[in-house]
């Protein structure tokens, strides 16, 4: 019992003095976590401060700096190191903030150097051969924007879904050299207009011949392309019409422009001009006609000749010759006309008023409504020539005087009885060592003499020559007598033209 009664007082005493050293532990621990929360934020808030200080020194250090710094590149290049500075600083909010001004400051140097370098700098377009035309091309390409009165309704013809024909007049550009039938400007211009109005049916006429200009242009267009009804012409013809010829092909143009316009179905009418490597073009002289008009013309070579000079591109890049126009070439003649027609477009609504006035004449057209006599169309009195079927030159059908080594005979000629007013005479410009000249009478009378050789010519084609013009239209007889020469003679007439 007493030995029970002393281990229960026993185990009382070590419970209160363990007891006691666990008060004097736990007292003696919340102590030092005091101090060393003190000294804890005694640290942070010497840290802090520093960090503070520190961050605010070097962001209006770097402030400085890149308030002088000349490029942007290096301001921007601070930003980062700023930043570091406030990643390094404690958890306090003070130098978080700091740090985004310093962003600030680093972000506004960009936005003002920007400003500076671009605000003022103007768009450049740069034309590649074979890409999209610029706006500068489409600018420069109206010449003379015209009168679109009729051109509004063939555009509103053509958007209720009706039939319509357009067509192509012009030289060897038109007709598709150096580009083919496919991926010349007119089947390119015609595919356009089927393809915006695909709810219409879009027949397509090209009538272009190559070598030939605006005075056989005005014989042929009746048969060629007006037969075809057409409610829409493009005529393109400032290469072949040159200065050798000048007042006629100004008359002969004015009479191909009247007689287009004045056709039963009334045609709107757009003009080209194209031009030469060296500049050289019937333009201007066009140009005075359809102003006094008030047509449309679109210049291919104002245009292209722009890019040229400004460097964007040579000329062999969009012709493989010093004239004609290769694919490049065509696609972009295509899209300037193509460019026109689409603000027609946008403007069909505004367009309205009177048409353009043909009353008065630019020139004296005596060529107006003229005609070719062919060898499928008549029949003179032949001697000494034979009829010979098949193209020529664009042409179909030839007389051929042909000797080959003795000298035609004394009758020899092409006898026309015809009712005109004006005269002239499409023949073969040969290139063989045959090809002779003929004289030319009308009524009897020896008016010129006229020679078919072309030595060392880029090849054979068919030329026109004006042969006499009359105050009246009347009755006349007109004989081509080819000449004998030397080791053999030949001679070709493709058609007698009369207006």
């Amino acid at each position: 019992m007493k030995k029970k009664l002393f281990a229960l007082i026993l185990a009382v005493c070590v419970t209160m003095s363990v007891t006691a050293c666990n008060n004097q532990t736990t007292s003696s621990a919340v102590t030092s976590g005091t101090s060393s929360t003190e000294s804890k934020e005694d640290s942070k808030a010497e840290s802090s401060t520093e960090s503070k200080e520190e961050s605010k020194d070097e962001s209006e250090a770097e402030s400085k700096e890149e308030a002088s710094a000349p490029e942007t590149s290096d301001t921007t290049t601070s930003s980062p190191e700023t930043s570091d500075t406030a990643t390094s600083a404690p958890e306090t909010s003070d130098t978080a903030t700091s740090a985004p001004e310093t962003s600030d400051t680093a972000t506004s140097a960009p936005e003002t150097t920007t400003e500076d370098n671009t605000s003022d700098a103007p768009t450049v377009e740069t034309y590649k051969a074979g890409g999209l035309i610029t706006e500068e091309m489409k600018e420069i390409s109206v010449l003379h924007e015209g009168n679109r009165v009729r051109l509004a309704g063939f555009l509103k013809k053509i958007a209720a879904g009706e039939e319509v024909t357009v067509g192509f007049i012009g030289g060897s550009i038109t007709q598709g050299t150096s580009a083919g039938n496919n991926l010349c400007y007119a089947k390119l211009t015609a595919d356009w207009i089927q393809d915006t109005y695909p709810n219409a049916k879009v027949n397509y006429v090209n009538a272009g011949i190559g070598a030939t200009g605006s005075y056989i242009g005005v014989h042929r267009v009746t048969n060629d392309l007006l037969s075809k009804k057409p409610d829409l012409v493009f005529v393109e013809f400032s290469v072949n019409d040159t200065t050798e010829h000048t007042q006629r092909n100004i008359e002969s143009y004015d009479s191909l422009l009247r007689t287009i316009w004045n056709y039963e179905t009334a045609p709107a009418v757009i003009t080209i001009a194209t031009v030469q490597e060296n500049g050289t073009s019937f333009q201007q002289y066009h140009y005075d006609i359809i102003k006094k008009y008030d047509l449309p013309m679109i210049s291919y070579g104002d245009a292209i000749l722009s890019v040229i000079k400004k460097g964007d591109i040579a000329w062999k890049e969009i012709s493989d010759d010093n004239i004609h126009p290769n694919v490049p070439g065509h696609n972009a003649l295509s899209q300037m006309l193509t460019a026109y027609l689409s603000d027609a477009i946008a403007d069909l609504d505004s367009i309205t008023g009177a048409e353009s006035d043909f009353t008065v004449k630019a020139s004296q057209a005596g060529f107006e409504n003229g005609t070719l006599l062919t060898p499928i169309n008549s029949q003179p009195t032949v001697s000494g020539f034979i009829k010979k079927n098949g193209y020529f030159g664009g042409f179909d059908g030839t007389w051929i005087a042909l000797a080959a080594a003795k000298p035609y005979p004394d009758d020899v000629g092409l006898t026309f009885e015809v009712e005109a007013k004006s005269i002239g005479l499409l023949y073969g410009k040969l290139t063989n060592s045959t090809a002779t000249k003929a004289d030319i009478y009308v009524d009897g009378e020896l008016v010129t003499t006229i020679d078919a050789a072309f030595p060392g010519g880029w090849g054979n084609y068919v030329e026109c020559a004006h042969i006499k013009s009359f105050n009246e239209t009347g009755k006349h007889t007109v004989k081509i007598v080819p000449k004998t020469r030397e080791g053999g003679s030949v001679f070709y007439v493709s058609a007698l033209a009369i207006s």
